[in-house]
């Protein structure tokens, strides 16, 4: 039998305490060594719960302990770069919360340094690991429902449920698109086979004030290959709930998610192809996270192929040419 794979957490927020941590005590073949965050009564209360062998509250102390394997980064956005770098200097591999870099050339520069080191670097878009997004990609890449032509997403949050360093501009990059468009992004370009973004406008309506980030945001993106999408987010939204959606339109059919249904031209008609099956016995944010992070340490045990997260230049200058684009309130071609 293997060792298990020695692993710490660096960060102890929201999505460590709610997802990262309740998965991984429940995941054979990894040891949970130490939990780092700035708060030492926090990170000590969580190893103690979690069964982690120590806590500690910087990053250095973290990256020294003895033969450490791999580290999840779940920090605040502008911390993901330093904290990657950090850990892949020190000959851990890493799993780090989206986004990876606040720029293009800040992921440039964790690629080539996971190729210096040596080390795997696995970006958190837990979303590709929902259940019926991977229906979904069976459906698309099996040519079921044809060429992917666009895709409509977007997500309303209602107002005052996003505090703290997320609407501090310098230390989240964004505002609710960052935090909820993103995703949505990347899932619209993982589907369609990551195409070369052509040109993108958008719209937000960002409060004044030199840290401010944006309330809400809509982006219309073409992608080579004809693929047109449209992201529709906020996080000032008043409403009787909260509202998440994503629709793929495809030459012979078109799905949506959340629950998933899928609909295929079949001799001139509309007919319903949705999968069926059992009712999921856990959240898809909770069974999107545990898949995640099966998948991490299967490639750090060689059990399934790794694959450098290049994709995610694409992502990040397509979201650079997004926030371009509202600023100066013009059409931007790439």
């Amino acid at each position: 039998m293997s060792d298990p794979i020695r692993l710490g957490l660096l960060g102890a927020g929201a999505v460590a305490q709610l997802v990262h941590l309740p998965v991984l005590s429940r995941l054979r073949g990894v040891q949970l060594v130490a939990i780092c965050d700035n708060d030492r009564v926090k990170a000590r209360a969580l190893a103690d719960r979690f069964g982690a062998l120590d806590a500690f509250t910087d990053i250095e102390d973290l990256l020294e302990f003895d033969a450490l394997d791999a580290v999840i980064i779940a920090t605040p956005n502008h911390l993901h770069e330093p904290h990657v770098l950090a850990a892949l200097s020190r000959g851990a591999h890493v799993l780090c919360e989206r986004p990876l870099a606040l720029s293009s050339k800040g992921v440039e520069r964790i690629l080539a340094a996971a190729v210096r080191h040596d080390r795997k670097v696995v970006v958190g878009n837990n979303h590709r690991f929902r259940t019926d997004v991977q229906a979904l990609s069976r459906f698309l890449h099996g040519g079921e429902l044809g060429k992917l032509t666009g895709v409509r997403a977007g997500a309303y949050h209602p107002a005052g449920a996003i505090g703290g360093w997320r609407r501090n501009r310098p230390e989240a990059g964004g505002g609710a698109f960052l935090e909820h468009g993103f995703q949505l992004l990347d899932l619209a370009l993982w589907l369609a086979d990551f195409p070369d973004p052509v040109r993108v406008s958008a719209f937000m309506d960002r409060p004044r004030g030199a840290k401010a980030v944006e309330e809400s945001m809509l982006v219309v993106l073409e992608a080579a290959g004809g693929l047109a999408c449209t992201f529709d987010v906020s996080w000032s939204y008043h409403g009787e709930e909260e509202r998440w959606w994503f629709e793929a339109l495809a030459a012979r059919g078109s799905a949506r998610l959340a629950p998933l249904r899928v609909i295929k031209e079949l001799n001139g008609k509309a007919v319903d192809v949705s999968p069926t099956g059992g009712a999921a016995r856990e959240s898809a944010t909770l069974q999107s996270y545990r898949a995640q992070d099966t998948h991490f340490l299967s490639v750090l045990a060689g059990e399934s192929p790794y694959k450098p997260p290049t994709d995610q230049l694409v992502l990040h200058r397509a979201l650079e040419a997004i926030y371009r684009a509202a600023n100066e309130e013009k059409e931007i071609r790439l």
